[in-house]
C-alpha cells in the first residue's frame, strides 16, 4: 500500500502548480534531442517519489520543439505539439503571454511518460493548451488560432493517411469508408430507401390505378390516408419503444431487433397482395406500419452507437471530442444515399419493365414489377444487416454498463429519467420542439414539390408527370447530398459546431420560403422567374441537410447522459415524426399554397428560436466529462461540480442566463477534484487487483487499459486484465465455447 501511495502522491502533488503537468512534456521533447540516458528500472519510478517532481521548476532558456505522437486509436496526431507546428504558444490562464521556462533537471523517459499519461487524462491535449488552458477559455484571437491549427493538423494528417493508403492499395480507401461509415449507417440507408419510396411510388400508382389512387372510386379514402398515418405511427412507436430498450436491455439488442423487424416489413412490402384493390391498400398500410417500427428504432440506436464507440474514461483517444459529431453525421447521411438509390432504382426498373420509356400511362404489370423489385432489393440488404449486427459488429457497451455500475442501477434507470426530467427538462423541450418544428417545415415543404416542379418545367402537367417529378427529385437529392457532406465536414469545428449549424440552417430555410410566401403569385406563373424558383427549390433541400436535419439527429442524443440517452433521443425523434404528420392534417383547413407557405415559415422560425434558447453547444465537449457531471447530480451535489460540462460555452442560453449554472465553473477547483478522484481510483484499483482480480469494476478495468494503468502494472510484472464487458458478436461467443 505504501508503494501505491507513493506513486499516487508522485503524480498528484502539483495541486498548486497545474502548469507543471505540461512542463514535463516539453522536457520529454528536449530529452529526445540529447544523448540518450540509460533507462532506469520501472521499479524505481513507482516505488519512490522523484525529486524532480517535488521541487519547483526552473526555466528553459529557449522554447523547445515537441515531437508529435500518434493516437493509437484513430491514427490522428496526438497533440503533444498542441497543433502549433513545432513551437508552442505560451499562454497563461488569462490568455496573456508568459516567458519560456527551463528545467534544471530533465526527467527520465519513464518519468516523462508517466507524467504525460497522467496529464493527458486530466487535460487532454486536443482540448487544452500546453499550459493547461481549456480551449474555450482562450481569448478570441488565440482561440481561433488554436482551433484552426488543430483542424489543419487533423485534416493534413488524414490526407496523408489517405494518400498512403491509396499508394498501397487504391481500393483500401473505399473499403475503409465502407467499414467505418457505411456499415454504421446502413440502417439509415434502408430507412431512407424505403420510407421515401412511399412518396415516389404514389405517382406510379396514380398512373396505373387512377380509380383507386386518384378518384378513390374503388378504394376507401380512410385506408388511403392510413398508408401515410400507419407508417408514421409505426415509426413513432418504434422510436420510443426501442429507445427504452436501448437503455434497458442494451444497444446490441435494439440494433439486431431493428434489422429483423425491417427485414420482416420489407418482405411484407414485396409480397403484399389483396383480392381487391382496397384489400391490397390495406395490406400495404399494415406492411408500412411493421417496417416503420423497425425504422423508428434506428434513430436512437444508430446515433447512440456512433457516438459511444470510443475509449473509456481514462482513454486518451481524440475520437470522442474531435470526431464524435462527424461519426454520427456520416451515419445519418446514409439516409440521403438511401433516397438517391431508391429514386435511381425506380427509374431504372420502370425503364426495364415499361419498354424503355417513362411516358404515361404505365401498365399495371410494369407497376407491379417496378415496386416489388425495388422492395425486394432492400429486403436483401436488411437481411444482410441482421447477419452483420448479430455476428460481425463489435458492441462497445462499456459506456452504458459503466454508468449503470457507478450509479448502482440494474435494469432501466428510472431514477435517472426522473431526475433528468427535473434537471434537463429545458433540453428536452429544446430537442423535441425544434425537431417537431423542423420536420413540420421539412415534410410540409415536400408537399409543395409539385408546385416547384410545375414552375421549373413551365408545365401545369408536371405534378402528374413521372418523368419530370422523378428526375427533378433525383437532382434535388443530389444537391441535398452536398449539404449532408458539408455538415459532416464542419459539425465538429469548434468555431461553428452543431448548434450554430442548426440555427443558421433554419434561418436560411425561413428566408427562402418567405420569398415563396410573399412572391407566390409572381413566382407561380409558368415561365417567369424560373431561375429564382430553381434556386429556392434546390437550396431549401441543401440547407435542410446542412442544418437541422443532420444536427437534430446528433443533438437529441448528445446533450443527455448515457443512462437515458437512447430514451431521450427516441422521444425527441418521435416528436419530429409528429411534426411530419401534422402538415397533412393542417393543410385540410387552409385556403391554398400561399397560406401553407406562411404556416411552414412560422415553424422554421419557432425551431430557430427554441434552438437558440434551450439547446446547448456540445461541440468539443468530452462526453465523459458530461457523465462525470451527471454523477455529481445523481449524488445530490451538482453544485460542487466545477468542470467544463458547466462551461458557458457548453450551456444553453437558458442554463446560463436563467439557471446560471456557469457560475460553478472553476478550472482550478476542477483540477483538484479530478486529481483526487484519479488518486482514489488508482489506489482502489491496485488494491482490488491484488485482492481479487475477478471482481474488478468496469471503471477499474478501464483504468488498467489506459497508459497510466499499464505503467502501474508493469512495475509489478503483471498484465492488464481482460475486459469482459465488450461483446464482440454472437459468433465470438460460439468460438469461445468451442
Amino acid at each position: 500500500m505504501t508503494t501505491n501511495q507513493n506513486f499516487a502522491n508522485q503524480f498528484i502533488h502539483h495541486s498548486n502548480e497545474p502548469l507543471g503537468l505540461r512542463q514535463a512534456q516539453a522536457a520529454d521533447a528536449q530529452a529526445g534531442v540529447r544523448e540518450p540516458e540509460p533507462e532506469p528500472e520501472p521499479q524505481a519510478h513507482f516505488s519512490e517519489p522523484q525529486a524532480h517532481f517535488s521541487e519547483p521548476q526552473a526555466h528553459f532558456s529557449e522554447p523547445q520543439t515537441q515531437l508529435p505522437t500518434r493516437d493509437s486509436t484513430n491514427g490522428n496526431m496526438s497533440d503533444n505539439t498542441r497543433f502549433s507546428n513545432g513551437v508552442d504558444e505560451k499562454v497563461n490562464g488569462n490568455g496573456k503571454d508568459i516567458s519560456p521556462v527551463e528545467l534544471s533537471h530533465v526527467p527520465t523517459h519513464t518519468e516523462a511518460t508517466s507524467e504525460r499519461a497522467f496529464s493527458n487524462i486530466l487535460k487532454p491535449p486536443d482540448s487544452y493548451t500546453a499550459e493547461g488552458v481549456y480551449w474555450a477559455d482562450l481569448p478570441f484571437g488565440q482561440r481561433s488560432s488554436f482551433i484552426n491549427r488543430q483542424c489543419l493538423s487533423i485534416w493534413r494528417e488524414e490526407l496523408i493517411n489517405i494518400g498512403r493508403m491509396t499508394y498501397r492499395d487504391p481500393f483500401s480507401v473505399v473499403g475503409a469508408y465502407f467499414s467505418t461509415h457505411v456499415i454504421n449507417g446502413l440502417g439509415m440507408f434502408v430507412e431512407g430507401y424505403t420510407l421515401f419510396s412511399v412518396g415516389n411510388i404514389k405517382s406510379l400508382f396514380k398512373s396505373s390505378y387512377p380509380a383507386c389512387w386518384k378518384t378513390n372510386k374503388v378504394c376507401n379514402k380512410k385506408w388511403m390516408d392510413a398508408v401515410d398515418y400507419l407508417e408514421i405511427i409505426g415509426i413513432i412507436i418504434g422510436q420510443i419503444t426501442v429507445g427504452l430498450e436501448g437503455d434497458w436491455v442494451g444497444r446490441k439488442f435494439g440494433m439486431v431487433q431493428d434489422a429483423a423487424v425491417m427485414t420482416l416489413g420489407s418482405v411484407m412490402l414485396t409480397a403484399m397482395w389483396g383480392t381487391t384493390l382496397n384489400g391490397w391498400v390495406i395490406c400495404y398500410a399494415w406492411s408500412l406500419f411493421v417496417y416503420g417500427f423497425g425504422v423508428g428504432g434506428e434513430y436512437p440506436m444508430t446515433s447512440t452507437r456512433a457516438m459511444e464507440n470510443h475509449g473509456g474514461r481514462f482513454s486518451t483517444s481524440t475520437g470522442d471530442r474531435l470526431h464524435r459529431g462527424r461519426n454520427v453525421a456520416m451515419a445519418f447521411l446514409m439516409q440521403g444515399w438511401g433516397q438517391f438509390f431508391n429514386q435511381a432504382v425506380l427509374i431504372l426498373c420502370l425503364l426495364i419493365f415499361h419498354h424503355g420509356s417513362m411516358m404515361q400511362p404505365v401498365s399495371t404489370v410494369a407497376t407491379q414489377w417496378t415496386f416489388r423489385v425495388s422492395f425486394g432489393l432492400i429486403a436483401g440488404v436488411t437481411l444482410f444487416l441482421v447477419y452483420y449486427r448479430l455476428y460481425r459488429i463489435k458492441y462497445a457497451s462499456e459506456v452504458l454498463d459503466e454508468t449503470k455500475q457507478r450509479l448502482h442501477t440494474s435494469g432501466y434507470d428510472i431514477r435517472s429519467l426522473k431526475l433528468a426530467l427535473h434537471h434537463y427538462w429545458h433540453r428536452l423541450v429544446g430537442t423535441t420542439v425544434s425537431w417537431y418544428a423542423n420536420d413540420f417545415f421539412f415534410y410540409g415543404a415536400k408537399i409543395f414539390t409539385s408546385v416547384f416542379v410545375a414552375q421549373i418545367t413551365g408545365s401545369k402537367d408536371a405534378p402528374d408527370s413521372l418523368q419530370e417529378t422523378w428526375l427533378y427529385n433525383l437532382i434535388n437529392i443530389g444537391v441535398s447530398m452536398v449539404g449532408y457532406y458539408l455538415a459532416a465536414f464542419l459539425i465538429d469545428h469548434k468555431a461553428y459546431g452543431r448548434k450554430w449549424m442548426q440555427a443558421n440552417g433554419l434561418i436560411c430555410m425561413f428566408a427562402l420560403n418567405t420569398a415563396c410566401a410573399f412572391g407566390y403569385h409572381k413566382l407561380n406563373q409558368p415561365g417567369s422567374k424560373i431561375h429564382w424558383f430553381q434556386f429556392i427549390y434546390f437550396m431549401t433541400g441543401f440547407f435542410t441537410q446542412f442544418g437541422p436535419n443532420s444536427t437534430s439527429f446528433l443533438l437529441a442524443a448528445e446533450v443527455y447522459p448515457a443512462s437515458i440517452r437512447a430514451t431521450c433521443h427516441g422521444v425527441s425523434a418521435a416528436s419530429g415524426k409528429l411534426g411530419a404528420l401534422t402538415p397533412s392534417i393542417v393543410y385540410n383547413y387552409t385556403t391554398g399554397p400561399k397560406e401553407n407557405f406562411q404556416i411552414v415559415n412560422f415553424f422554421a422560425l419557432l425551431a430557430w428560436f427554441v434552438t437558440l434558447i434551450f439547446i446547448p453547444d456540445t461541440t468539443g465537449l468530452d462526453l465523459r466529462e458530461q457523465e462525470r457531471y451527471w454523477e455529481y447530480v445523481m449524488e445530490g451535489r451538482g453544485d460542487e461540480y466545477h468542470g467544463v460540462a458547466v462551461h458557458p460555452r457548453h450551456l444553453s442560453w437558458y442554463e446560463r442566463f436563467v439557471l446560471k449554472r456557469h457560475l460553478a465553473y472553476n478550472p482550478e477547483l476542477d483540477y483538484q477534484q479530478k486529481r483526487d478522484e484519479l488518486r482514489s481510483i488508482y489506489q482502489s484499483s491496485i488494491t482490488q487487483y491484488e485482492t481479487n482480480q475477478k471482481d474488478l469494476t468496469l471503471q477499474q478495468r478501464d483504468f488498467f487499459e489506459s497508459e497510466l494503468g499499464n505503467l502501474a502494472l508493469k512495475e509489478r510484472g503483471l498484465d492488464a486484465p481482460i475486459r469482459r464487458d465488450v461483446h464482440e458478436s454472437k459468433l465470438a461467443d460460439v468460438e469461445k465455447g468451442l
